[in-house]
C-alpha cells in the first residue's frame, strides 16, 4: 500500500497521454531472367528481401519520446548488405520546460539550408544519417532561438567507436528582427537573421602518400622533355574541421528572398582525394507569388564543400554526411522524365534554376471554362573554374591545396541541362490532361562517374502526354503514354501506362516500358508491371510484379543506385 499513490501517479500520467505510430514492409521475391542477365548467382542465391519499419512516439503536455524498430532480412537489392539485421537504431525523449526543450537519444536537425549540417532520413533511399547524443533548443526571448547539438551519426548498425567515425558539435541562432526590435514591429516586410558554427573531431592519424610530380625541362637541341617523379609523403590529417554559415531571410507580401553563405576549414577526406583546400558555398532563393502566378529562383556555387564525420567514407548512397548541400533541379513524377536525374557535386559545382507558374484565368478565350495551368522550368549546373596550383602539380593531387578558384566562378564542363514545359487543362468536369516536353543535357562521366569531363554527354528529348476521365464520382481511368528520344547511352524509350481507380480504395495499373532503341538488339527488352492496391483508412498495401530497370533513384540530390531486377513487390504501409 505503500507504493499505490507513486502507481496511481504514473497510471495517471500513462493514461493522459498519446501513443501514435506509423510501419512500413516492403518484401520482394526476386525471378531469374535470362534477358535482365539475372540468375542465382548475381542474386548471391538470395531471392528473397524485405525491408520494414515500426516508429512508436508517445507523447505527454510537454513530454515526448518515441523509438523506431527496424528490420532488414535480406536488405532488399540496391541497399547496403551491411544493413542486414534487425534492432532499434532510433530512439530519443525530449521534454520541454519553459523556454528550454532538451532532447536525449537520437534526433534530426538542420542549421539554415543545411550547407553545414543536416540529419535526415529518406527510407527510399536506405539513408539515415541520424544523430546520437543531446540537443537543446532555447528561447531566451521573444523572436530569438538558440540550439546546440553534439552527437555521432548512425553508421548501419555498427557501435560507436573513436576510431569508426567522428563526433559531431554545433550551435545555431535565429534573430526574428520584427519580434526582437519595436522598430520593426510594424514594418511589412519580415527580416529574420542566423547563424551556425559546426565541427567535427576526429582522431588525428599520420598517413603516407605518393605523389607523381611533373618536371618540364629542355635539352641541348631546344627540345622540352617531360618527367616524372613519384615521392612519397608524410601528411597530418587534422583532428578537428570547423565550418560556419550565416544567412538572411527577407518576405514582403509575395516576395521573399533567401541567402546563406558557407565556409568549411581545410578537410582532407575520400571525397576531395585528400587535398588541404578550404571548402566554400552560397546557394539563395527568391519567389514571388501572386494569384494566378507563380516565379521561383534559386542558385548555388560550391567549391569543395564534402562533409562527412569519417574522412575515409565515400561511395553510394552517402553515408555520415554532416552537410547537405541541396539540388537546384526538379524532380520529376514521370518515368522517362527521371531517367537522367541529376546529384549534387560536392567537390565544385554552380547551379541555377528557374520555374513560372502562370494559370490562364478561367472562362478567358485561352484558358478556357476551367482554366488551364502552364509551368516552365529551367535548370542548369556546370563545372566551378580550377585551376593547377602549379605547373607540375596536377589538380586534386593529394596533400596538396589540390587547385584554385575565384569565388563564382565559372568553368567550362556542362554537368546537367534541363528545359521542361508542363501544361495542365480542365476539358470538363470529366476530362482533364497533362502535356509535357523535357529537354535535357546528361553528363554522364561526371555524374555518375565521377571523372569530370564532357566525353561522355547525353542529350535526350522527351514528351508526355497524361489523360484523367472520370466516369462517375469513384470511378476513373488514367491513361499515359510517353517518349524518350537520344542518339546516345542506351537510345530510345517509349513507357505506356493505364491505371484504373476506383476511388478510395482501390486502383489497378500496367505499365510497360520499352527500350525499343537501344544500339544492341538483345537489351531491346520491355521493362513491364502489373501492379494494384487497397486502401482502407489509414492501412495500404499494394503488389505489383514486374522487372525494375537498373540506374539511379535521387531524392532532393541524393542519390543510391538500382541494379535490374525482376520479381514480385510487396508493400504495406499503416498509422495510428
Amino acid at each position: 500500500m505503500l507504493f499505490t499513490p507513486a502507481y496511481l501517479s504514473a497510471q495517471s500520467q500513462i493514461s493522459n497521454g498519446k501513443v501514435t505510430g506509423n510501419l512500413q514492409v516492403d518484401a520482394q521475391v526476386y525471378n531469374e531472367d535470362d534477358a535482365l542477365g539475372i540468375t542465382d548467382s548475381t542474386l548471391n542465391y538470395k531471392k528473397f528481401g524485405t525491408n520494414s519499419f515500426a516508429n512508436v512516439l508517445y507523447s505527454n503536455g510537454d513530454f515526448n519520446a518515441g523509438m523506431r524498430f527496424e528490420s532488414y532480412l535480406n536488405p532488399m537489392l540496391g541497399f547496403s548488405p551491411k544493413y542486414e539485421g534487425v534492432g532499434v537504431p532510433y530512439w530519443f525523449v525530449n521534454y520541454k520546460l519553459g523556454s528550454l526543450e532538451m532532447t536525449a537519444g537520437h534526433f534530426y536537425d538542420q542549421f539554415g539550408s543545411g550547407l553545414i549540417l543536416r540529419s535526415w532520413e529518406e527510407w527510399t533511399l536506405g539513408y539515415d544519417n541520424n544523430l546520437y547524443g543531446f540537443q537543446a533548443k532555447f528561447t531566451p526571448f521573444k523572436g530569438a532561438t538558440l540550439k546546440g547539438l553534439y552527437g555521432v551519426h548512425r553508421y548501419l548498425w555498427e557501435p560507436y567507436t573513436p576510431d569508426s567515425r567522428g563526433i559531431v558539435r554545433g550551435v545555431d541562432g535565429d534573430f526574428e528582427l520584427n519580434e526582437i526590435f519595436k522598430a520593426f514591429n510594424e514594418s511589412s516586410t519580415q527580416i529574420s537573421l542566423g547563424g551556425s558554427f559546426v565541427s567535427k573531431y576526429e582522431k588525428s592519424e599520420t598517413k603516407s602518400f605518393s605523389r607523381d610530380s611533373v618536371y618540364f625541362t629542355s635539352n641541348e637541341f631546344g627540345d622540352t622533355i617531360t618527367w616524372t617523379r613519384k615521392t612519397t609523403y608524410e601528411y597530418n590529417l587534422p583532428q578537428n574541421v570547423g565550418s560556419w554559415a550565416a544567412r538572411l531571410n527577407m518576405a514582403n507580401g509575395g516576395f521573399n528572398l533567401y541567402a546563406e553563405y558557407a565556409e568549411k576549414g581545410n578537410d582532407p577526406n575520400t571525397t576531395n582525394n585528400f587535398i588541404y583546400k578550404k571548402g566554400q558555398a552560397l546557394y539563395s532563393t527568391f519567389s514571388y507569388s501572386t494569384k494566378g502566378l507563380g516565379i521561383f529562383l534559386s542558385t548555388k556555387w560550391i567549391d569543395n564543400m564534402g562533409f562527412k564525420s569519417r574522412r575515409k567514407e565515400g561511395g553510394v548512397p552517402p553515408l555520415l554526411d554532416v552537410n547537405y548541400l541541396p539540388a537546384i533541379s526538379k524532380e520529376h513524377a514521370y518515368s522517362l522524365a527521371s531517367m537522367y536525374p541529376y546529384a549534387t557535386k560536392q567537390n565544385g559545382e554552380v547551379g541555377f534554376q528557374g520555374s513560372i507558374l502562370y494559370s490562364l484565368p478561367k472562362k478567358s478565350k485561352l484558358g478556357g471554362k476551367y482554366g488551364t495551368t502552364l509551368t516552365l522550368n529551367y535548370s542548369w549546373a556546370n563545372a566551378i573554374d580550377r585551376q593547377a596550383i602549379s605547373e607540375n602539380i596536377p589538380i586534386d593531387s593529394t596533400g596538396t591545396e589540390g587547385y584554385t578558384t575565384k569565388f563564382l566562378s565559372i568553368g567550362d564542363i556542362p554537368f546537367y541541362r534541363d528545359l521542361n514545359l508542363l501544361i495542365e487543362k480542365k476539358f470538363s468536369k470529366k476530362v482533364k490532361a497533362k502535356a509535357a516536353f523535357y529537354n535535357q543535357t546528361y553528363n554522364l562521366h561526371v555524374i555518375e562517374d565521377d571523372i569530370f569531363d564532357d566525353k561522355n554527354m547525353v542529350y535526350a528529348n522527351i514528351a508526355v502526354l497524361d489523360f484523367t476521365y472520370k466516369f462517375t464520382s469513384r470511378h476513373s481511368l488514367r491513361a499515359e503514354a510517353q517518349g524518350l528520344w537520344t542518339k546516345e547511352d542506351e537510345g530510345d524509350w517509349a513507357a505506356l501506362t493505364l491505371e484504373y481507380n476506383v476511388s478510395p480504395k482501390w486502383f489497378f495499373s500496367i505499365l510497360d516500358e520499352y527500350n525499343y532503341g537501344n544500339p544492341e538488339s538483345d537489351l531491346q527488352i520491355h521493362y513491364y508491371n502489373v501492379s494494384f492496391g487497397y486502401t482502407e483508412k489509414t492501412n495500404r498495401i499494394s503488389l505489383r510484379y514486374g522487372r525494375q530497370r537498373e540506374g539511379l533513384l535521387c531524392v532532393g540530390g541524393v542519390c543510391r543506385y538500382v541494379p535490374a531486377s525482376t520479381g514480385l513487390t510487396l508493400t504495406i504501409t499503416s498509422s495510428f
